[in-house]
């Protein structure tokens, strides 16, 4: 775990004051930088120590074959992984031939900044050589927001002994470096690639360098390129060297005391399956030559305005837990960084931050990340899911080689195909087709975006819910029922009528039917005819819900209460996660939960529950769920919210927002758990925030619970920006911006229709809305976690 003495909490920031090489893979991870395109792990400036170098360009992978013991019809044949680039981060110092290394000399000051406003790491620091020679050491990096395939270093070294001094500055472009070897076996870090990239051009010109390489099996070629720009005094000496692998530009220069070197480095990368290396390449050296244009003052100035315009659709400010505070704004800094450039490539599940799970995209993106988008950032959803829109061709042959129709999304990929060899929580979770469906379905809500529809969500939409018709049947009884299928929690598996995936795929139906209604010429298109139409209807219709009478609960799935209950006493701390130290078999007959699996359906689908329904489902619930994903406390504190546990909801809200600012799984090292971050975002503005999306406008149930005095959020909206105040008394509502509309006539002034707890209104631009908040009841029973498994007391006094 990550203590406040690595990273004190501050509003804007992260800022590390010391060097603990114990946790130099957490810190890769956390100052990592990205765009969706580029991402770059947080190395020191010299490559070493390092937990993985990491260079990712969004969408590029290696390809191996998966092996089984046993192989059966269906199984995946290939797997994909995210691979490591050419790094271009290294920069390397040397002091009167000594070089600057943490571990030799003395470090006498240290400091890292990650800055959320301006999107830029600094690093400052004073170093001793063994020689008795000091020097002062500040460099600044940036990955652009502005220009897709540019990040940008300045390297800053200046005497700070009081006497001349010879440096010898060694900016590299290095592939195939050779991973760090890795101590555990965790299923959830990477697989082992290496020396993937071969050689296919290097050239050099004065002080750039570009090479390029194609991935060994997966076909995909990538151009990287430097050059550089120098600054001193002195007329320095400089060399630019090139082999298949290793371009590096050295430049030697005497220092006065006062006057510094300084070394701006410019970085480009572009990638394809299809371009030729020599295009590539002349495409990294226009992208080079337009950062030069623009240089390193210019590339800081349109960072800090995407910025800008990125925390005004955005910011979330919240008084009265600052640890907090800054927890969710490292979130939402992580999620423009996954998505502002990715544009039709995957956003994986730890963004480009690592490569963890191999860099694989889950359903994760679809049900957690794009959500928070939709309501600040809806362009970028249409972009991922015109990614998933691309993939449909794979879908369609995993739904044919499953003997089923339509479209079955893979569990994980980066490229469209499924890579999960472990069918049970891999193709059997279908799920994800529903996660798809419904961010296409919030996606259209929130912008009325018809040409998207016609486009591409109308067949992302129709696909699935062939799938859905085929996947399940019509029993005796006419309800419509789902078998064999796994759903969000992984702690179980091949069950029938899982609550959460048969209320998602009736949400799927039902909008796939509207869709085609919509748009005739899409359902002439793909074939679609009434009767098939109205057979989604149908279904959705007869959707079974298994309900336990006697309990009072809703079943996980159908046969889930029937199972004996997880000996939660006897359990150590230790074992978990229960998935490292339990066999699967012993999980899927017992009553543990992974991951909230009902008490998500009680949120993406609390339009089919009651009230007192959600109360007894989530007592029952907090029972069993361990919580041994990321995913499942951002979901937590928004139930606990809708159901009065405001305390609970404040705990579980810390605990997803500051899963990697604090390390409180264990395995940032591998990146960051981007939809974990986005949980926290959706547990302040579907929990505190109340907010709910299951009709035709945003509906706001909003409570605070006792410690939190002020909560302010944005919500983006068909052009209008909806901000929303929230204090223990009254909500206020005000549409404080509204962006141009240039089909919009003159005159026509948009409103906007909006709940406060059942209460509907229409807003207007200029104008605001004061509503009352009822105090929260005071005599419900607190819900019991299993033993060990409560999350830390935040608003109680147990910080």
């Amino acid at each position: 775990m990550i203590g406040h003495d690595v990273f004190p909490v501050e509003p804007w920031g992260v800022r590390e004051k010391r060097l603990d090489l114990d946790l130099i893979a957490e810190t890769e991870s956390v100052f990592a930088l990205a765009n969706g395109h580029l991402g770059l792990r947080g190395n020191l400036d010299e490559g070493e120590p390092r937990g993985a170098s990491g260079t990712y360009l969004g969408g590029v992978y290696e390809s191996y074959p998966l092996e089984y013991g046993e192989i059966g019809y269906g199984f995946p044949e290939d797997g994909q992984a995210v691979v490591d680039v050419t790094d271009g981060k290294i920069i390397r110092l040397l002091v009167d031939d000594e070089p600057l290394d943490v571990h030799r000399g003395r470090l006498d000051e240290h400091e890292r900044h990650l800055d959320f406003r301006t999107g830029v790491l600094e690093r400052s620091l004073r170093w001793t050589s063994e020689a008795g020679r000091s020097v002062r050491v500040r460099s600044r990096r940036l990955v652009s927001f502005e220009q897709r395939s540019v990040a940008v270093i300045r390297y800053e070294v200046e005497a700070d002994d009081g006497q001349p001094v010879r440096v010898a500055v060694q900016s590299n472009l290095l592939a195939n470096q050779t991973p760090q070897e890795r101590a555990n076996v965790d299923p959830r870090s990477a697989s082992e690639l290496s020396n993937v990239l071969e050689a296919r051009l290097a050239t050099r010109h004065d002080h750039r360098v570009v090479l390029a390489h194609t991935t060994r099996r997966s076909g995909i070629s990538i151009a990287s390129g430097m050059d550089h720009e120098i600054e001193v005094d002195d007329h320095p000496k400089s060399l630019t060297q090139v082999d298949d692998d290793l371009g590096r530009v050295t430049v030697s220069a005497l220092l006065e005391p006062g006057k510094p070197l300084v070394l701006t480095k410019y970085l480009s990368y572009h990638w394809s399956s299809q371009q030729s290396v020599e295009w590539l390449r002349d495409q990294v050296d226009a992208s080079l030559e337009s950062a030069l244009a623009q240089g390193f003052d210019g590339l800081l100035e349109t960072q800090r305005a995407s910025l800008d315009a990125w925390w005004k659709v955005a910011d979330i400010e919240l008084e009265g837990d600052p640890e907090v505070q800054q927890g969710l704004r490292f979130a939402l800094f992580q999620m423009l960084q996954s998505a502002a450039r990715a544009e039709t490539q995957p956003i994986p599940g730890k963004g480009l931050t690592g490569s963890g799970y191999d860099g694989h995209a889950f359903w994760d993106t679809e049900a957690f990340v794009l959500p928070v988008l939709t309501y600040a950032r809806p362009d970028l959803v249409r972009h991922a899911l015109r990614w998933r829109h691309d993939t449909l061709p794979q879908a369609r042959d995993r739904a044919e080689q499953l003997g089923l129709a339509g479209a079955a999304f893979p569990w994980r990929t980066i490229h469209g195909e499924e890579c999960s060899g472990y069918w049970p929580a891999g193709t059997a979770a279908f799920h994800v087709n529903a996660a798809i469906a419904d961010a296409v379905r919030r996606y259209l809500l929130a912008t009325d975006d018809r040409d998207f529809e016609r486009e591409h969500g109308a067949e992302l939409l129709l696909e699935t819910a062939r799938l859905w018709l085929s996947l399940g049947h019509h029993a005796h009884d006419g309800s419509f029922r789902i078998d064999g299928v796994t759903g969000p929690d992984e702690y179980s598996a091949l069950v029938d009528d899982n609550v959460y995936t048969n209320l998602m795929a009736q949400t799927n139906l039902l909008a796939a039917a509207d869709a085609i209604e919509r748009h005739v010429g899409v359902a002439r298109q793909f074939g679609v005819h009434d009767d098939e139409v109205a057979a989604w209807r149908t279904a959705a219709h007869a959707m079974h819900v298994p309900y336990n009478e006697r309990l009072g609960v809703h079943p996980q799935d159908q046969d889930f209460l029937q199972h004996a209950r997880w000996d939660f006493e006897g359990t150590e701390a230790e074992e978990y996660p229960l998935l490292l130290s339990h066999p699967y078999f012993a999980l899927y007959r017992t009553q543990v939960v992974k991951q909230a699996d009902l008490v998500l359906a009680l949120f993406k689908r609390g339009d089919a529950f009651t009230f007192e329904q959600k109360q007894r489902d989530f007592e029952y619930y907090e029972g069993l769920t361990v919580r041994d994903s990321s995913l499942s406390a951002g979901v937590q504190s928004v139930i606990a919210a809708e159901v009065g546990h405001l305390e609970l909801a404040h705990d579980y809200l810390a605990e997803a927002a500051l899963t990697d600012l604090r390390d409180l799984r264990g395995d940032s090292a591998n990146g960051l758990h981007i939809a974990s971050l986005a949980g926290a975002i959706t547990a302040i503005t579907s929990g505190f925030g109340g907010l709910r999306d299951h009709g035709d406008h945003l509906e706001f149930s909003p409570r605070l619970p006792e410690r939190l005095p002020r909560l302010k959020f944005p919500i983006v909206w068909r052009g209008l920006r909806l901000c929303v105040e929230i204090t223990p008394e009254e909500a206020c509502y005000r549409i404080d911006e509204l962006e141009q509309d240039d089909e919009r006539l003159s005159g026509d002034v948009p409103t906007m229709t909006v709940s406060h707890w059942g209460d509907v209104f229409e807003l207007r631009p200029g104008h605001e809305e004061r509503r009352r908040i009822e105090p929260a009841p005071t005599d419900l029973r607190e819900p019991l976690q299993p033993e060990g498994r409560a999350p830390k007391r935040r608003g109680r006094g147990e910080d």
